[in-house]
């Protein structure tokens, strides 16, 4: 039996396994950071001045493109929507609301990233208005009164809730694998 392999046959394996690589790639990014309901993501990340991989990395990391989705607390849909809030929303920007429309992916959308707006008037740091959309606007209005939690009153310089620490972390990393892997113009 042959110890060596040819010069030939070295080139063959490499050449395989790079093409393998190559032509499996797209199939593993699509998979591994999925994009649905495309067009309705960028309409209303962009009336909203989001961008849409910043909404893709929300939605990914809330139900997973599951828009059946509904938490243990209560929240509904691809942006994990509370009621409440959703209501809440629907009335200030002057459209009808009612439950049932949150398992819809574009009421869910419109009302998730008109929240994310609101939001962000009220907290200017993203890392602060993502703690917001997951442990809720008057949580962190209270963290942000506390030295330990803000230096400023403005930006978190520490989440208290390792669950929110870590969504907020994951929405990140995500929103800047969007950002790597796709172009959303």
């Amino acid at each position: 039996m042959r110890k060596f392999l040819t010069v030939f046959e070295k080139f063959l394996i490499v050449f395989f396994l790079l093409f393998s690589v190559l032509s499996l790639r797209p199939a593993y990014i699509s998979h591994a950071y999925p994009v649905r309901y495309t067009e309705l993501v960028k309409r209303y990340a962009e009336e909203n001045s989001f961008s849409p991989a910043f909404i893709f990395a929300v939605i990914y990391a809330e139900s997973g493109f599951n828009a059946n989705a509904v938490s243990k607390k209560g929240a509904v849909g691809l942006m994990q929507i509370m009621p409440q809030t959703a209501g809440f929303i629907a009335g200030r920007n002057g459209y009808d609301y009612l439950e049932s429309y949150l398992t819809n992916p574009e009421y869910n959308i419109r009302t998730g990233c008109r929240y994310l707006s609101y939001l962000r008037a009220r907290f200017l740091d993203e890392s602060t208005l993502l703690a917001a959309y997951n442990a809720g606007e008057g949580n962190v209005g209270e963290w942000l009164k506390n030295p330990k939690y803000s230096v400023d009153g403005k930006i978190l310089s520490k989440i208290p809730y390792p669950e929110t620490q870590n969504y907020v972390q994951k929405v990140q990393k995500l929103k800047n694998k969007y950002e790597k892997h796709y172009r959303f113009s």
